[in-house]
């Protein structure tokens, strides 16, 4: 009789593939899947019944900005109670590293406390993670803008010669310390200055690697299109993979026009390799801007520095309470950030039925009255979008927040239930999976994620966390 440590029985196995379920048991040995199958024949430390439950891949989060949190708070509840097992750090060119004690001007301040964390290099990052395991691994970029930050005495402009260099050498440095590429988020003020020629410059240690591009457009309303191109062109020029950022259009105006976006990308597809990501939500949330409050329908603050007592107050209402002008509120509460209910249901859908979209939170973990997508976005995802709206099957489901997201990202024996990956797992009610997280209570977690394992270790059991952090740092494998 063949012997395991964990041995999961009579559930059904979604494995990540988008291939159709089987009803299978699963046993784990060392932290690695054994064998899937009719496993009567194994003896085991621990058998757990899991029938009439779905046993999946744990999902992986690959838009996050959970840089600080993993070392903040690494049990990592607002993810481990989805059924997260790997979130993916540094995007939309913001990343913990290598800012060290410099300032974290907006939007780096949603990520970095320099008082807290200093990271000069992403080795000195991955080191720290490394000694201190959050509950999730962990994958990074890294962001141009926070190289703008580090390598610029004026980021209002675009980069001069030497600091080009300046970047390229952090960037040789961040690949060899084992960051998955690198980020951009162009439509920050941080950031709006550089050309296409300074990112693609920038970005030339990713030639001749499989690194990849993760890509913030500079424009995601009127002119998106133009941000498409933009950013696809700097991708194929270099030849490198890229992923097009929680993929959107903003705006009234532009509703509908995902049809056009996704036949961009279809057409891009044909040179290069392009994917993307998408929350699965109508409201963003980013730092407090009064363009996006202005193409807004509604304006809900997150957190303020300077006025404490507006989180979680919308802004038509603070304004009808003080008057004045929308220009002197939004002054007042600065530094602060924002959630924008600023997007069509009918976009949403389209975006994230479209074959190559991943699904990722884009949470903020550190906004006093985050946006939902935290706390809800992949039991969301399984619940609303799948078992209610019937938009694909469990199947796509799954492998959209698995297999499709490790693949593209290149993150070897993760993604999938197979014997010989990483028993990265999690069991979920099929019938109860739901978001609970709302707009008036962001911090709920999700209903029907019965258990989840990190390399074998149960870390989330009964609506809460073991209090394991068995995740580990996934650096990228060179091809």
């Amino acid at each position: 009789m063949e012997k395991c440590d964990l041995l999961l029985r009579g559930g059904v196995v979604i494995d990540g593939s988008g291939q159709a379920r089987q009803k299978a048991d699963v046993a784990v040995r060392n932290g690695v899947i054994l064998a899937i199958g009719d496993l009567h024949h194994f003896s085991a430390d621990e058998v757990v019944e899991v029938g009439g439950l779905v046993v999946a891949p744990g999902f992986i989060d690959v838009h996050t900005h959970d840089d600080r949190l993993l070392l903040a708070d690494p049990l990592m509840q607002p993810k481990v109670s989805q059924g997260v097992t790997t979130v993916i750090t540094g995007n939309c060119g913001i990343s913990l590293s290598p800012l060290g004690s410099h300032d974290p001007i907006p939007p780096l301040n949603l990520v970095a406390d320099p008082s807290v964390h200093q990271f000069d290099t992403f080795a000195s990052y991955f080191g720290a993670l490394d000694a201190s395991p959050p509950a999730v691994n962990v994958a990074s970029l890294i962001g141009h803008t926070t190289l703008r930050v580090v390598c610029m005495d004026d980021v209002g402009r675009p980069a001069l010669a030497d600091e080009v260099a300046a970047m390229q050498a952090l960037v040789r440095e961040a690949l060899e310390a084992g960051v998955l590429g690198l980020s951009t988020g162009m439509y920050y003020a941080p950031a709006q200055a550089a050309t296409a020629d300074e990112v693609r410059a920038v970005c030339e240690p990713l030639r001749g690697t499989n690194a990849l591009i993760a890509s913030h457009l500079r424009n995601e309303g009127d002119q998106v299109l133009v941000a498409m191109t933009e950013a696809m062109t700097i991708a194929n020029d270099l030849g490198v993979r890229q992923v097009l950022s929680h993929h959107k259009v903003m705006g009234s105006a532009n509703f509908g026009r995902s049809a056009e976006t996704l036949a961009l990308v279809d057409r891009a597809r044909k040179q290069g390799d392009v994917c993307l990501d998408c929350y699965p939500y109508v409201a963003a949330s980013t730092v407090l801007r009064q363009d996006a409050v202005e193409q807004a329908s509604r304006t809900l603050i997150t957190w303020s520095d300077s006025a404490p007592e507006a989180s979680g107050r919308y802004v038509d209402e603070l304004l009808q309470e003080r008057g004045g002008e929308l220009t002197a509120l939004l002054q007042s509460l600065q530094p602060a950030g924002a959630i924008y209910f600023i997007m069509d249901e009918g976009d949403v859908e389209r975006i994230l039925a479209y074959p190559e979209t991943m699904v990722g939170s884009d949470g903020l973990p550190h906004d006093t009255f985050p946006h939902p997508r935290l706390w809800g976005a992949f039991p969301r995802v399984l619940g609303h979008y799948t078992r209610d709206r019937k938009l694909f099957s469990l199947e796509m489901a799954v492998h959209k927040m698995s297999g499709l997201s490790a693949s593209r990202f290149g993150l070897g024996d993760r993604g999938f239930v197979r014997p010989g990956y990483a028993a990265d797992l999690v069991v979920f009610d099929p019938d109860r999976v739901a978001d609970r997280a709302t707009f008036k209570e962001p911090k709920l977690s999700a209903a029907g994620i019965e258990r989840v394992y990190v390399n074998g270790t149960l870390s989330w059991h009964d609506g809460a966390t073991s209090g394991a952090r068995a995740g580990k740092v996934l650096r990228r494998r060179a091809a």
